[in-house]
């Protein structure tokens, strides 16, 4: 099973582990990570807040399939607190997709139910994996209050307690009332939350944990406990909690048929919660469900013990690599690129490290803002499209640009670098990290792809020339930039051997010449 190690059982067997002799993951259509795979995060923060956005993804499959897009992870999909103004995180109810009048609205900012179903739909048609969104460490915006025993916490240290225990009033009762039941009869009410962050008997914020629902401790450690985010904290020591999130579960499932997810805010929830949650929908569905999740942690080392923790039942974002790419884009040259590398997730663990330079989250004016320059930006980008570790993630306001912080995006570059992964990304590897300013990377290619193989030579300060190994197959072709920064072509030498450059503050992507042109024709607008 590609990239998932779910029968790996290790120590005592949980009661929810099943008989796994059935065991055979169906494939339907194509499963990721494959060779060379890469996904399209399918959203930015700053979209129109008008409904439209699965209608326009639905028009972009068949450009994104000729691209060489595999993947998509769409935006949560359900109704948040704030209505059709909700980017999906604010999580209200799970079971309404754009179908109830809830929160002054029948839309999700997204669209319709209707409208997400058929955007899935079109995307698994073109060949395209979908991967859903998945935001369960919280809710907001309940229907109503209730009075609830609770102390309050010093937010720098949430073991440690600041107040008596006494009776606040929490928005903790959820209802639905415009969705009367259907598809779950579940009410939600603070036995099934173990904190929420507002007294509105005393309108005074806090972090308030509720007697007798202690935080849980197999939670990250950043501010001692790490357990509550936001909203109502949902309790996952909560047997019934826990099955209707099953049960929430399954019917996803069965309403949207996802090829896999993306996980919110793993470290925020108990560990032994998603080992038994994707447990079960894979072996009771005999699907495969790549997932990735989000752990929020620049310390590779913490990002490998929570890999443990789940019995690596997930892939994890690649934060370390992240942020080497934000303090190189910002460091004004200081930042010593031998290290771009050092220490990340792709390095130590490329089985399960999904690369990434931007997301939703690291927009200006967001709440983990780290900006990744656009000067920068085609660097990054070379370097988790260019190399075969890892699976790279294309943020839509970095492909179709934001327009609201007047960013254009680099389309042109993503293309190709795009194209040149799907055909010219083969053979053996030979890396030349071996200087503080300037560093790059060749693939010699193999005899199963015509003319692959490639070199990348980037800088973050002066510009410069590299002498790198592409073997000797290669000898006397003629390689130019595909990214047409540098104009000379380059020829191979006898040793297999070339001389690659590249201007300043930049990255030039080297090829044999009738691969670059290829790569080049292939760029077609993607929205006509």
């Amino acid at each position: 099973m590609a990239n998932q190690k779910i029968n790996n059982l290790g120590g005592d067997t949980p009661k929810w582990r099943k008989d796994l002799s059935s065991y055979n993951p169906e494939r339907r259509g194509r499963r990721n990570p494959i060779e060379n795979g890469v996904m399209l995060q399918g959203f930015e923060w700053y979209l129109p807040e008008d409904g439209s956005h699965w209608d326009k993804l639905a028009k972009m499959a068949p450009a994104l399939v000729g691209k060489g897009v595999t993947s998509i992870w769409l935006p949560p999909a359900y109704k948040g607190q704030a209505g059709i103004h909700d980017v999906g995180y604010g999580v209200y109810d799970t079971y309404d997709l754009g179908e109830f009048d809830q929160k002054g609205t029948v839309p999700v900012k997204y669209g319709t139910r209707e409208s997400y179903l058929n955007c899935v739909k079109v995307f698994q048609d073109a060949g395209i994996d979908v991967y859903a969104d998945i935001v369960l460490n919280h809710r907001m915006g309940a229907d109503g209050t209730e009075k609830v025993a609770a102390v309050e916490n010093d937010p720098l240290d949430r073991t440690k307690e600041i107040s008596d225990v006494q009776d606040i009033e929490a928005w903790t009762r959820f209802t639905f009332p415009g969705r009367h039941g259907v598809y779950s009869d579940f009410v939600w009410d603070a036995s099934c939350f173990s904190g929420v962050d507002w007294d509105e008997r005393r309108e005074k914020g806090g972090i308030y944990n509720f007697e007798g629902s202690p935080w849980a401790t197999n939670v990250d450690k950043e501010n001692v406990n790490y357990d509550y985010l936001m909203g109502a904290n949902v309790n996952f020591s909560n047997d019934s909690v826990r099955e209707e999130l099953n049960k929430w579960g399954q019917w996803y499932l069965d309403t949207v048929h996802m090829d896999g997810f993306r996980l919110d805010a793993v470290k925020h929830i108990p560990s032994d919660f998603y080992p038994e949650w994707l447990w079960n929908l894979r072996v009771n569905n005999n699907l495969e469900l790549f997932a990735v999740g989000e752990y929020w942690h620049a310390d590779v080392e913490v990002l490998k013990a929570y890999l443990e923790e789940v019995d690596e039942c997930m892939s994890l974002f690649d934060v370390p690599l992240h942020f080497n790419f934000f303090m190189a884009s910002n460091s004004g040259g200081a930042f010593d690129m031998r290290n771009l590398f050092h220490r990340t997730l792709v390095e130590e663990r490329p089985d399960k490290a999904v690369t990434f330079v931007s997301n939703h989250d690291t927009q200006a004016g967001q709440a983990l803002e780290s900006v990744v320059e656009p000067w920068f930006q085609p660097s990054a980008y070379a370097a988790i499209l260019l190399r075969p570790s890892g699976y790279p993630c294309i943020f839509y306001g970095d492909y179709y640009g934001v327009e609201k912080v007047g960013n254009p995006g680099i389309p042109k570059e993503l293309d190709v670098m795009i194209d040149l992964r799907r055909g010219r990304l083969y053979g053996e590897l030979h890396d030349y990290l071996d200087h503080e300013d300037l560093i790059g990377w060749t693939l010699e290619g193999d005899e199963r792809h015509k003319n692959s193989g490639l070199a990348v030579v980037m800088t973050n300060r002066l510009g410069g020339t590299k002498r790198m190994y592409v073997g000797t197959s290669h000898a006397g072709e003629k390689w130019v930039d595909s990214l047409f920064r540098c104009e000379e072509e380059v020829v191979i030498d006898q040793e297999g051997f070339g001389e690659f450059r590249c201007l300043d503050g930049s990255v030039s992507v080297w090829a044999l010449k009738v691969a670059a042109a290829a790569a080049v024709e292939n760029i077609r607008p993607v929205i006509a």
